[in-house]
């Protein structure tokens, strides 16, 4: 056993779950809300260009989530991998599962890229683009496109980083994107005059940025995987043996963020009846819900690489713990979070509204509702998060995929479309409350199931010896 592996193994099997899951989840709750906050801050100056503008943000919302869903999938099913094969002590293997991950994220991201930039006008319009939205979600559109193929390699990066519990480095490669954007967009937009395309082509840049920030700390030996392109010269059924494992353990994400992309343009086709006012109004509260969904998240990915790693070296009774720990804390940080936004979630909306005070109050009149309702069901959101998350970092594909469907798909788009029918725009705005509570019931079940059938003891493997005996030696 290496020293950078015993150090590992102290880290994740030794340490008190609670403390570990915080130290963990800081550093990826920070970057996740830095993230949401560079998109807050992109909205707010998009926003100073009228209420087109903002609706076309959240138009593309749709074709980013894309390409981060495919880059999900291979980051998730690359980490979730290499956790456990280094607590298996099998690094070799994982260095392997590295380079196919990285790689196949960026071959998809570039084929991605190259068919949406050849259909993109009438993927537009088909995600729910009006003709005043259109030209700017056009010009947006097409600079960011130009980044997706780094974006996908950069999900796989920043999730291997936080599988291996090294989720300060993953936090600093977000959190340098995230701030050079926010510094990019007021100067390129005004200071330059580009407006929209200055909006672009700051999110183009920043996510260059981060890509090659990740990337160095993998070359500069910061993590325990390695990237060596040697392993990709082996005989091609190998390597599509090990994308094919790495997609399958990833595909829950690769679900959950594509039913993502399919309510999000179901929400602005059944919103387009009322107008640019009511899709903005939706956009603005999607981005505030994701801000607030954003910290839950984070925890959810600080319990990851616990749940992989102690799952990988059957230490069940911390997975147990560590299952309570990160409901309870996410339940905590959720009700204040939601609270904070029920009671201001008309100041909240008027930040990123710049028109005239006719168009805000159209705008405020649809999504003060909307965000009150996804504030009260954000609250329950812990319950299926982990659950999802637990499944996955596990390996349980099957039913991770299933759990990932339900907020964003099997619940939240019937919800579109039936309560409209009985409730008009009121049943818009509370169907992501119901949706959220759906998943929750449902994902109940399975984590009783699985709690059940999961073994009492501990069991001794042998990278617990291989550790006994580097203390041994280190001691003498």
């Amino acid at each position: 056993m290496t020293e950078d592996e015993a150090r590992q193994y102290k880290k994740m099997i030794l340490t008190p779950p609670g403390r570990l899951i915080f130290r963990l989840a800081v550093p990826t709750v920070i970057s996740m809300l830095i993230t949401m906050i560079y998109n807050l801050v992109d909205a707010y100056f998009v926003g100073r260009l009228g209420t087109s503008a903002s609706a076309a943000i959240g138009i593309l919302i749709n074709v980013n989530a894309t390409f981060q869903a495919f880059g999900f999938m291979y980051g998730q099913g690359s980490g979730s991998k290499i956790a456990r094969l280094l607590a298996a002590g099998k690094k070799d293997d994982a260095d392997r599962i590295l380079v196919v991950g990285v790689t196949g994220a960026l071959i998809t991201g570039f084929v991605l890229m190259s068919l949406v930039l050849i259909f993109l006008r009438p993927i537009i319009y088909v995600l729910g683009s009006t003709d005043t939205i259109y030209p700017y979600a056009h010009t947006y559109a097409f600079y960011v496109l130009l980044s997706s193929p780094v974006l996908c390699a950069s999900c796989v990066l920043n999730n291997v980083m936080r599988y291996e519990g090294r989720a300060f480095f993953a936090m600093f490669g977000l959190v340098s994107g995230g701030v050079l954007n926010m510094l990019l967009d007021p100067v390129l937009m005004f200071g330059l005059g580009l407006g929209i395309k200055g909006a672009a082509l700051s999110t183009m840049i920043s996510q260059y940025v981060s890509f090659f920030v990740l990337l160095s700390m993998f070359l500069r030996h910061k993590t325990i995987s390695s990237i060596r392109l040697s392993y990709l010269k082996r005989p091609v059924k190998e390597l599509l043996d090990d994308a094919f494992l790495i997609i399958k353990t990833g595909l829950p994400s690769l679900i959950r963020q594509l039913f993502a992309v399919l309510s999000n343009a179901t929400l602005n086709n059944c919103s387009k009846p009322y107008d640019d006012p009511a899709i903005a109004a939706m956009t603005i509260d999607g981005r505030v819900l994701m801000f607030i969904a954003s910290a839950m998240i984070g925890i959810g990915q600080g319990f990851q690489p616990v749940s992989a790693f102690n799952y990988g070296s059957k230490k069940y009774g911390r997975l147990r713990r560590s299952v309570f720990v990160t409901w309870r804390a996410g339940t905590i940080i959720m009700l204040v979070l939601a609270v904070a936004g029920f009671i201001n979630s008309a100041g909240i909306i008027r930040i990123f509204l710049h028109d005239e005070p006719e168009a805000v109050d159209q705008v405020l009149y649809y999504g003060v509702p909307a965000l009150r309702f996804m504030c009260i069901a954000v609250v329950i959101q812990p319950v299926s998060v982990v659950a999802n998350m637990l499944f996955q970092s596990i390996g349980k594909a099957g039913v991770s995929s299933f759990l990932s469907s339900l907020r964003s798909g099997l619940c939240y788009i019937p919800c579109l479309i039936i309560l409209p029918l009985f409730l008009g725009f009121t049943g818009i705005q509370c169907s992501q409350m119901c949706a959220d509570i759906m998943a929750a019931a449902v994902s109940v079940p399975f984590m009783i199931r699985f709690f059940r059938s999961l073994p009492r003891e501990d069991e001794n493997t042998p990278q617990d010896d291989k550790y006994r005996e580097y203390v041994k030696a280190h001691e003498r």
